[in-house]
């Protein structure tokens, strides 16, 4: 049984599509919730679900990497084979990354190579996409630029505002996410792909 750590910046709604899709016939456990923002209310829902937490203010710490060195500690304890960021709204350093490279996964609200970073939908839509969409990768020194390991498209719709875009994505995110946990957990690195 693989154990599973997510890291979270916010309301944790991919966190808790992880979490529940880890039933009984799922080959990993989730183990650990942590967040680099106290007030983050994915922390209370993990809590809720009797999964341990912890909590850090990045906002506190001198520099990127003694932040890094805590929560390297919090996650070490808890002894994850896989990592997914979920959410986490902090670019980690090379470092940290060489540290858990090979089992960190991250989702992105665009269909990578395109969009890596910030303002996604607002990239695609100022593009004229017809579609967009989200991926599942490999974390790696590089920004969003790992081995993709999962995708789910989704139509631009005519009149689609940032919001409208950003919410049918997160639908998909929902759906994606699990399954390439699920997939990745029972040793299997092909790449999902959903229409």
């Amino acid at each position: 049984m693989k154990r599973v750590a997510i890291l979270i910046s916010g309301g944790g709604s991919n966190m808790l599509a992880l979490v529940r899709d880890m039933d009984e016939n799922h080959p990993a456990r989730p183990v650990l919730v942590a967040s680099n923002d106290p007030s983050a209310g994915g922390l209370a829902k993990a809590a809720a679900l009797n999964i341990p937490t912890a909590a850090l203010d990045h906002r506190t710490y001198p520099t990127r990497e003694a932040f890094e060195a805590d929560l390297a500690q919090h996650i070490d304890a808890a002894s994850p084979d896989i990592i997914c960021l979920a959410g986490f709204m902090r670019i980690l350093t090379p470092g940290f990354i060489r540290r858990y490279e090979g089992r960190m996964l991250n989702i992105h609200p665009s269909l990578l190579p395109k969009y890596p970073g910030l303002h996604t939908h607002a990239r695609a839509l100022a593009a004229g996409d017809r579609e967009a969409g989200c991926t599942v990768h490999e974390v790696t020194a590089d920004l969003d630029a790992g081995p993709i390991l999962g995708q789910a498209r989704v139509p631009v719709l005519p009149g689609d505002s940032e919001e409208t875009l950003a919410a049918r994505v997160l639908t998909m995110e929902h759906r994606l996410y699990p399954a390439v946990l699920r997939r990745f957990a029972a040793g299997d690195r092909t790449p999902v792909l959903l229409p």
